[in-house]
């Protein structure tokens, strides 16, 4: 089951004010970003953000799991803890000022016209 454009949108609207947060449609679900950096997924509408020792003291109870088969444990948030604004944009804020920085990506070789 993918995750629906208004749970995203929701997500955006909460953050809203707190940083550069956007989300990108990928495979069905969201990537949750801060800053052009990846913090989190939105998978079957359940947020799952990359674990940190750092995002980990901020919840209360630590619930994990993994967005999709084959990926990395991820620190589950419970859609109840997303009403509170200002904790979500702390815990995604905290999370991502740990992470590294994205790598940037190589340019494109343009295709040679056909002769």
């Amino acid at each position: 089951m993918a995750s629906s454009q208004e749970t995203a949108d929701f997500l955006l609207d909460q953050l809203a004010g707190c940083g550069r947060f956007s989300v990108r449609r990928m495979f069905g679900e969201y990537c949750l970003y801060l800053d052009a950096k990846p913090v989190a997924l939105l998978c079957d509408d359940q947020l799952y953000v990359k674990s940190t020792d750092a995002g980990r003291t901020l919840l209360a109870r630590v619930e994990e799991g993994f967005p999709f088969p084959g990926a990395r444990l991820h620190l589950l948030v419970t859609a109840d803890l997303w009403e509170d604004r200002e904790w979500l944009a702390r815990l995604l804020t905290t999370t991502a000022s740990v992470l590294p920085e994205p790598k940037p990506k190589k340019p494109r070789a343009r295709k040679k016209p056909a002769v």
